[in-house]
């Protein structure tokens, strides 16, 4: 990391490769019944690009502060050669330091591999990125992996299901401590959901190697397959597909807003959908799975903490509402006469904000369908999907039953047909108590302060959540000052992601390190 004040980490920079289709939502929980309506739509995915002389080469330098505070200036410089660790390189007039690496070394490490990242799908228009499973900017996130692996020396692999795995150690020893997260994204999403964790595990092994440890345990890093469910309106099949929570006949149904089906995007990506399934002799190898992401959430910042542990993943589900009214003419329907959804459906979005409120919980309607969806007709049909989420599962179910107690009663009084359905759940996650209080452990015997590192739930879910139930699981969280996610907003100070590189390491020395 450049001496002097450390400036803010970029969420841009560069000119955007593989960009995709429009922006919608995505998905997690439980598959719906055919393609969900308004998921990005598909992209032709173009040739990977080859690790070549320079492994995952922006294809312009990032911006310069100047045009966007905080983004590092200048191009990445060219890669290391194979199994030294990045930013190695002594800065003139210095030596290496001795012992415990400097800020400046990994933080060297981390921005640069950023830079090469950065660029890679972002929209030229939002600012955000449209990184989406199996499309050209998919494909090049998945080159770049390879080409970080292979520059350390690792073993690369794709795993039956399309994840990636870059290991340090003997694969099949068992045991093995695995770090990592994913590298897709929402449609206009930010650049440090699930990016972060990954550019961060490859920063830590740098760390740990500058360091001069001594690896007991088989180390991996792995990069996740759609995680965020951007298009095929699923979230964590890669990890669903692997612990067996989603089984071939769905995924084979998964189908994005083109019709084309996820055996196909794999298929022509140049992977082979007839491996998909479990992978339970995997997982089984696996003696603990560390995942680092940005906090989707101010409460570090309120703390004043650059680093968290997490301590569960709220139960959280998706509702679908179907609204059934009679479409007439917007212009000649007497106002009395009207058997209008959209009102009941304006209603039931109030009711879900006044439910949340009562139960200290969180709901939302941000997805809404409309038939015949004429600006001078009056709806036939309205679905609205309702996301809730909350500490427990006894509070979630509260504040979804008032939401649809409600929405009855506004359907009755309008003469309205109401439908319900729940396409997703998942429940609470409770991360391993003995890994989270190992972690504690070792962050408050390596931190500065020596206070205890705040322990905090998330509504958000995880590739670590979904694994939770084959493996030990833990997470860590960089904090985010302005607390936004899933937006180019999204945004950590670059003293915050490395003190997030340091802690990951710390941790991974402490787990698979003598």
């Amino acid at each position: 990391m450049p001496t002097g004040t450390p400036g803010d980490l970029p969420g841009t920079g560069g000119t955007p490769r593989g960009t995709a289709g429009p922006p919608d939502g995505s998905g997690e929980g439980t598959p719906p019944s055919g393609p969900p309506e308004g998921t990005p739509r598909s992209e032709a995915p173009g040739a990977p690009a080859s690790p070549g002389a320079h492994p995952g080469t922006p294809s312009s330098a990032p911006a310069s502060p100047g045009a966007h505070p905080g983004t590092p200036s200048g191009a990445a410089g060219p890669g290391p050669a194979a199994g030294s660790p990045r930013g190695a390189a002594v800065p003139s007039g210095g030596s290496a330091p001795q012992g415990r690496t400097s800020d400046w070394r990994t933080g060297d490490s981390f921005l640069s591999m950023w830079r090469e990242l950065a660029p890679v799908g972002r929209h030229p228009d939002s600012g955000g990125y449209r990184r989406y499973a199996w499309s050209a900017a998919d494909l090049e996130c998945r080159a770049w992996f390879r080409a970080q692996a292979e520059a350390r020396g690792l073993t690369y692999e794709t795993d039956r299901n399309g994840n990636q795995w870059a290991w340090l150690g003997d694969p099949l020893a068992g045991d093995a401590v695995v770090t990592g997260s994913h590298l897709d994204s929402v449609p206009d999403g930010g650049a440090f959901d699930g990016p972060l964790g990954v550019v961060s595990s490859f920063a830590a092994l740098d760390e740990l190697r500058s360091r001069g440890v001594v690896f007991t345990r088989p180390l991996a890093v792995t990069n996740f397959g759609d995680e965020e469910g951007a298009r095929f309106g699923l979230a964590c099949v890669g990890s669903r597909l692997a612990a067996g929570q989603l089984t071939v006949a769905d995924a084979h149904r998964l189908k994005d807003a083109d019709g084309i089906a996820l055996p196909a995007a794999m298929e022509s990506a140049g992977y082979d959908p007839d491996t998909i399934g479990p992978d339970p002799e995997r997982l089984a190898r696996i003696g603990a799975f560390v995942e680092l992401h940005v906090e989707q959430g101010r409460a570090l910042d309120l703390t004043g903490d650059p680093v968290g542990i997490a301590s569960a993943i709220w139960p959280h589900g998706r509702w679908r509402f179907d609204f059934r009214g009679e479409a007439n003419h917007a212009g000649t329907t007497r106002l009395v006469d009207r058997r209008d959804p959209m009102l009941t459906y304006a209603e039931t979005v109030l009711a879900a904000r006044r439910e949340a409120e009562l139960t200290g919980a969180l709901a939302t309607f941000g997805k809404i369908a409309v038939e015949p969806n004429g600006v001078n007709a009056i709806p036939s049909l309205v679905r609205g999907w309702l996301d809730s989420r909350a500490a427990d599962q006894a509070t979630l179910d509260a504040v979804v039953t008032g939401i649809e107690r409600a929405a009855r009663e506004y359907a009755d009084r309008a003469g309205i047909d109401l439908d319900v359905v729940r396409e997703s759940f998942t429940p609470v996650v409770e991360f391993e108590h003995a890994l989270r209080d190992e972690l504690a452990k070792i962050l408050e015997g390596s931190g500065d302060t020596g206070r205890p590192v705040p322990v905090l739930g998330t509504g958000a879910g995880h590739d670590a959540g979904i694994l939770s139930a084959s493996v030990p699981t833990a997470m860590l969280f960089v904090r985010n000052p302005t607390g936004i996610s899933h937006s180019p907003a999204e945004h950590a100070a670059e003293d915050d992601c490395v003190a997030g590189v340091r802690a990951l390491a710390d941790v991974l020395e402490g787990l698979a390190c003598s």
